[in-house]
């Protein structure tokens, strides 16, 4: 039954977009599960990067993302780009994460602030049950520990973030940072190669 498993995988591969394959041994891996739930089901269908079915993304239009970073690829995220969201290269987003680049007003929760752009660096980790708010730019190397709320930025990176407001924990050594790269790159769906062209037809950012 195993075998049979096997070889009935084999062939949908071999049919089926490169990028499944291709991006097997990626953080990011575009799954069978992923292609039937968000390109036949059309969760998240708008979307040009591979996201869980319980995710929530508003605006991917306005969301640049880097090689092997999805926002909402793990279960329960909420993305709200009613701004700009800038994620670079290598960045982990975990389950449960909220990115938002507006809120309510104080005095009238029907209207909104302004939008206020988001950047978030290269190799980033931001970890389960956080929350990042308007106007936030984070460094690359920047780690948010689970159930950080931050409020505002961290530009230098390289550290350790946490709490409610979020606050330096830990300074990590640059010299310990590592800059891997993958074999076959990918901007979500898209191959590297081609994402600047696409950006520049189909993105706002």
């Amino acid at each position: 039954m195993n075998f049979l498993k096997q070889v009935i995988y084999k062939i949908l591969l071999s049919v089926l977009p490169r990028y499944i394959r291709e991006t097997e041994k990626s953080q990011t891996p575009i799954t069978l599960r992923y292609f039937f739930f968000q390109k036949i089901l059309g969760f998240n269908r708008r979307v040009y990067w591979p996201v869980h079915y319980t995710s929530i993304v508003t605006n991917p239009k306005n969301v640049y993302c880097g090689v092997e970073t999805c926002p909402g690829f793990m279960p329960g995220c909420y993305i709200q780009a009613g701004g700009k969201i800038f994620i670079g290269n290598y960045t982990q987003i975990s389950a449960n994460v909220g990115i938002i680049t507006k809120n309510h007003t104080l005095g009238d929760n029907r209207a909104h602030m302004p939008s206020r752009d988001v950047v978030i660096g290269e190799y980033c980790w931001i970890a389960m049950n956080c929350m990042i708010l308007p106007g936030v730019k984070l460094g690359d190397f920047t780690v948010v520990a689970a159930g950080a709320v931050v409020t505002k930025s961290f530009e230098e990176g390289y550290c350790v973030i946490g709490g409610n407001p979020a606050r330096i924990i830990k300074k990590i050594n640059p010299q310990e940072c590592v800059r891997h790269k993958s074999e076959i790159e990918y901007n979500g769906y898209i191959h590297s190669s081609s994402y600047e062209d696409f950006r520049r037809t189909n993105l706002n950012v």
